[in-house]
C-alpha cells in the first residue's frame, strides 16, 4: 500500500530514508557524514519538503515500511527502498506511482555512481539529458527525463497495478 506521508507516519518514512540513504551513500561519503543521517535528521528533511509542497509517499507491505518516494510537479526524488527489500519489484512500484503523480514529463536526478538506479530508470524509459551537477571531481548528479513514448507505456503498465492512496 502506498500512502501519503503525514505527521502520523513521518517517522516510519524517516527510518526507511535513513537506512536506505546511508546504504546508498556509504561508498561515496565519509563515515562521520553518513552517521549524521539519523531518522530524526531525515524526518526534518522530509518535513521541510512537505512544508514546501512536495508530496512524500510511503510504501508498506505486510511486514511494514518498505520504501519512499517524493514528487514535486514533474520532479521525482528520494526513491529509496530498504536494502533487504531491493530486487523484489518495490522500486518499480514506487517509480510507476511517482510517474503517474507527476504534473508534466517526469524528471529525476541520480548520482553518477548509482549504476543500479540508472539501470532501473533506463529500463523504464528514462534517458540522460546531458545536464549534470558536479559534486566533486569524481561524482556528479545526472538528470534523467522520461521519454514521451515510454511515459505512455509506463503509465499503461501502471494502470494494471492497484495502489491505494490514503
Amino acid at each position: 500500500m502506498i500512502q501519503i506521508v503525514t505527521e502520523e507516519n513521518i517517522m516510519q518514512a524517516a527510518e526507511v530514508y535513513s537506512i536506505s540513504w546511508k546504504e546508498s551513500h556509504r561508498a561515496i561519503c565519509d563515515q562521520t557524514f553518513i552517521e549524521r543521517h539519523t531518522p530524526d535528521h531525515q524526518r526534518v528533511i522530509l518535513q521541510r519538503r512537505i512544508e514546501q509542497g512536495t508530496a512524500v509517499y510511503l510504501l508498506t507491505d505486510a511486514g511494514g515500511p518498505v520504501g519512499i518516494v517524493s514528487v514535486f510537479d514533474d520532479l521525482i526524488a528520494d526513491l529509496y527502498v530498504l536494502p533487504e527489500k531491493q530486487g523484489k519489484g518495490y522500486g518499480t512500484v514506487l517509480l510507476q506511482f511517482a510517474v503517474e503523480h507527476c504534473r508534466g514529463m517526469p524528471v529525476l536526478w541520480i548520482l553518477s555512481s548509482n549504476t543500479a538506479a540508472r539501470r532501473l530508470y533506463e529500463r523504464y524509459g528514462f534517458r540522460l539529458t546531458g545536464n549534470k551537477k558536479p559534486l566533486r571531481s569524481d561524482l556528479a548528479e545526472l538528470e534523467m527525463v522520461l521519454d514521451q513514448c515510454a511515459h505512455k507505456k509506463l503509465h499503461l503498465a501502471g494502470a494494471g497495478k492497484t495502489c491505494q492512496i490514503l
